[in-house]
């Protein structure tokens, strides 16, 4: 590149003179820092294309269950969690009977290393839709409502779509609770580059009610009605024109001579 020409800038401060000598690129040099600058900013990720980057993968959902954790002493609120069963060598939890289903986490009982996995926070699992990855503007969160707790997708960003619920107990009861996912979403495992990654989907295929709406059955063509049949019951028949080859019948005589030269009304 060739030394560089030095420039030096003057100072006056309180009657002195200091001298700072800075350097001066030259313009190819310029030019090189130029084209650096432009190839990170395309190599960059833009934050729009960040669902591109992940992919998601089918799970066998017998393998892993949702649950509304207690948090706290009381237990009036409570969190996500999923549990995954990753080898057969001993249960990672237990569902009881009835609705809601009470549900022992067997896992916290044991150094589950290589048995369970434990899913507890954003870290571990996030909600997407279709090809939207959608973790950095939605969180998933259990809330109380009625006689029931729900699993919401909660947007965390204007704009960013409705706020859907996605399980629920179907039941209020103290402790550890089965959450039922609602019909149409699932789990699935994120991938990058075709690897699986340690992080899970609460998936759909599309947003709320649109899939309900392709669901439904399109109406169909309605058939023309049939001429009626001897066994089924027929219209009263109406009287042939005056073309009809069918026989008239014939008009009584005038009753009298003032009636000669009318025209019949039988």
């Amino acid at each position: 590149m060739g030394w560089f020409p030095v420039v030096t800038v003057h100072t006056i401060q309180a009657a002195s003179i200091n001298a700072v000598t800075l350097p001066v690129l030259h313009r190819a040099g310029l030019a090189a820092l130029t084209l650096v600058a432009t190839s990170l900013a395309i190599t960059s990720p833009a934050p729009g294309r960040a669902s591109a980057l992940f992919a998601a993968a089918e799970v066998d959902q017998q393998n892993f269950l949702m649950v509304a954790a207690p948090i706290g002493s009381k237990g009036e609120k409570a969190q996500l969690n999923i549990y995954e069963q990753l080898k057969p060598v001993r249960p990672c939890f237990e569902v009881g009977e009835g609705t809601p289903a009470p549900v022992n986490p067997l896992l916290a009982t044991f150094d589950f290393t290589g048995i369970c996995n434990r899913y507890i926070d954003a870290n571990g699992y996030s909600v997407r839709v279709g090809g939207q990855d959608l973790a950095t503007s939605y969180r998933l969160m259990v809330t109380r409502s009625g006689g029931d707790m729900l699993l919401l997708a909660f947007p965390t960003k204007a704009g960013a779509g409705p706020e859907m619920v996605v399980a629920r107990t179907r039941g209020s009861a103290p402790g550890f609770l089965k959450l039922q996912l609602e019909p149409g979403w699932r789990l699935m495992r994120r991938q990058f580059g075709g690897r699986n990654l340690g992080h899970l989907y609460v998936y759909a295929d599309s947003w709320p009610g649109t899939a309900a709406t392709a669901a439904q059955p399109q109406p169909t063509a309605v058939e023309p009605a049939q001429p009626p049949t001897a066994a089924s019951p027929s219209r009263r028949r109406r009287r042939p024109p005056s073309s009809s080859p069918w026989p008239r019948r014939p008009c009584p005589p005038p009753p009298s001579s003032e009636a000669v030269g009318r025209s019949p009304t039988c």
